[in-house]
């Protein structure tokens, strides 16, 4: 009874107020949830990328990077997919003005420069199997196929999620659901190029030097 009483008598100012806050909106729990995502694909690059930088050397009497990686080619697939990021940000930045015509133009040569990098890598690939070069050859091979291909796998995804942006904006428009989706897949989209930065430079740069 007493118990009751010293309640009663509390301010109701004083009593906590996480109740009537209710949950988080759920716009942040999914940003939030995106964020992770994007830090665990980090994450599970950089395991890739320290697989690689520990196999780089274990050819097992194969051929090495030196002999297999065309520079010509890999600086092609580089202004591609880095091109592809500018455009991006001009497609955030026409979604932002509600200019719809600008944002299907960027979006439209980000996925064609998106497409032209990945049809480049999967000749690469399909050119250094032809040569005996395959994942089975060594450890080395296949810590590269494993990473090199983690990454155009993302892309691949990355497109398939554009052209699903596409079509949402055709039909719902600019509406807040669909414009932080579309932010979700620029960000998304950038961090494949910082990876890809990676990439060229341990794999095709530092990889084959001397």
């Amino acid at each position: 009874m007493n118990i009751a009483v010293a309640i009663d008598s509390v301010p109701q100012a004083a009593l906590p107020t996480t109740s009537e806050a209710g949950p988080a909106p759920k716009r942040i729990v999914v940003a939030y949830g995106f964020w992770i995502f994007l830090l665990s694909d980090i994450i599970m690059f950089a395991a890739l990328f320290a697989s690689y930088a520990v196999l780089v050397n274990s050819t097992a009497g194969g051929p090495a990077g030196a002999r297999l990686f065309n520079q010509g080619t890999v600086a092609i697939e580089t202004v591609c997919l880095l091109f592809s990021s500018y455009t991006c940000g001009l497609m955030s930045l026409a979604i932002n003005s509600r200019n719809r015509l600008g944002m299907y133009l960027a979006a439209v040569i980000t996925f064609a420069l998106g497409a032209a990098f990945l049809t480049l890598e999967l000749r690469e690939f399909a050119g250094m199997i032809a040569r005996g070069a395959t994942p089975q050859r060594s450890a080395f091979l296949s810590a590269f196929f494993t990473l090199v291909g983690c990454h155009g796998l993302h892309v691949t995804l990355g497109l398939v999620w554009l052209v699903v942006m596409m079509v949402q904006v055709a039909v719902m428009g600019f509406v807040a659901s669909v414009q932080h989706r579309l932010l979700c897949f620029s960000l998304f989209w950038h961090a494949l190029d910082i990876v890809w930065v990676g990439v060229f430079t341990v794999v095709y740069l530092i990889g084959v030097s001397p």
